[in-house]
């Protein structure tokens, strides 16, 4: 799974994105770019959520892993192919970081139960 967490009172986006890539990672980022957003509600419908996806190149410091668990960087490709085992949803994200043909990924679960995703 990628950084993140929740936003502290009085932060912004922008910082919540830069204290938590740093708190997980040990990296310190500049200009994260909004690319997308992920929403959902909780099953009863009693809980929005939404996540925020940021995307940057631009880092310094060393990469290393924190209570919230390992870091490793993962080539590109093996993401894409299924090379790795991902968190639940997060290959459902990665279009929106990747392919950029969509901004808003939206899931909810039908009548069956079944989970459904919406790409916009």
């Amino acid at each position: 799974m990628f950084p993140g967490e929740h936003i502290e009172k009085g932060e912004s986006l922008h910082d919540t994105v830069v204290r938590e890539v740093f708190e997980e990672t040990g990296l310190t980022i500049s200009n994260p770019k909004l690319v997308g957003v992920k929403h959902f509600q909780t099953r009863g419908d009693k809980i929005r959520y939404l996540v925020f996806l940021y995307r940057t190149s631009d880092f310094s410091g060393m990469l290393r892993s924190s209570e919230e668990g390992e870091v490793t960087w993962v080539p590109h490709q093996d993401l894409l192919a299924d090379k790795i085992d991902l968190a639940d949803s997060m290959d459902d994200m990665l279009p929106i970081f990747f392919d950029q043909t969509s901004s808003e990924l939206f899931s909810k679960r039908d009548d069956n139960d079944d989970l459904v995703r919406k790409y916009f």
